[in-house]
């Protein structure tokens, strides 16, 4: 890749509804990694969404015949070959939802290697959270891919809402996460090879071993 190819983020959004808070938290990720990437360092920066509901039927064919339609080829390539990946799903029955997890059940074993990903989910009540450490982090995992610290969960009730002096809102959250990926995406340096200021809105204190981790993934 030259020093002027595109950093490619792909966002996968698996919300069912049309408008979806999943493609809203999507997009609001998606936006959050381009804007540090573009800030960060000196290379364009391409941000790709899928959204799964459009490929369902592609999907569900796949699976049973074996063969892609090029709209989810495409999906599917775009996934494959993004630098970083943003996962979004909507929680059904305390889980991922069977739409994304049959999508990535089509995605190569070894697509994934080494790529940093965002994994984020949206509910209608805070309890359902740990999907992203009891369903979401085992999967990509799995997958080995360098899941990044920074989960992003949004309740109804966190739309909107700014946090207060205990907890972090759902923009900060958003942000921290971003600032992960635009990390990891670049190994925390800029093209020209200067270090990024470490900030605690990245989170990049916790970032650096998962850098690391990427460049050995991909050595190894």
């Amino acid at each position: 890749m030259t020093a002027t190819a595109p950093l490619r983020i792909v966002a996968v959004a698996a919300g069912l509804s049309s408008p979806s808070s999943t493609r809203l938290l999507a997009d609001r990720l998606a936006e959050a990694a381009r804007e540090r990437l573009a800030a960060g360092q000196d290379r364009p920066v391409e941000v790709q969404v899928v959204e799964l509901r459009d490929l369902a039927v592609d999907i569900a064919n796949h699976l049973v015949t074996g063969f892609a339609p090029a709209g989810l080829r495409q999906a599917l390539d775009a996934v494959s070959g993004a630098d970083g990946l943003i996962a979004v799903t909507p929680v059904f029955t305390a889980s991922y939802s069977g739409l994304f997890k049959s999508f990535f059940d089509l995605v190569d074993n070894t697509a994934l290697t080494g790529k940093p990903v965002v994994i984020a989910a949206t509910g209608g009540t805070p309890r359902h959270s740990l999907v992203l450490e009891h369903a979401m982090r085992p999967l990509f995992a799995y997958l080995r891919a360098v899941v990044l610290p920074t989960a992003v969960y949004a309740a109804s009730e966190d739309w909107g809402s700014q946090g207060d002096e205990y907890t972090e809102g759902l923009p900060s959250r958003i942000r921290r996460a971003g600032g992960e990926l635009a990390s990891a995406v670049t190994g925390g340096r800029t093209v020209s090879g200067a270090t990024r200021a470490l900030t605690l809105e990245d989170g990049e204190d916790a970032v650096v071993p998962f850098a690391q981790q990427l460049a050995a993934l991909r050595t190894g």
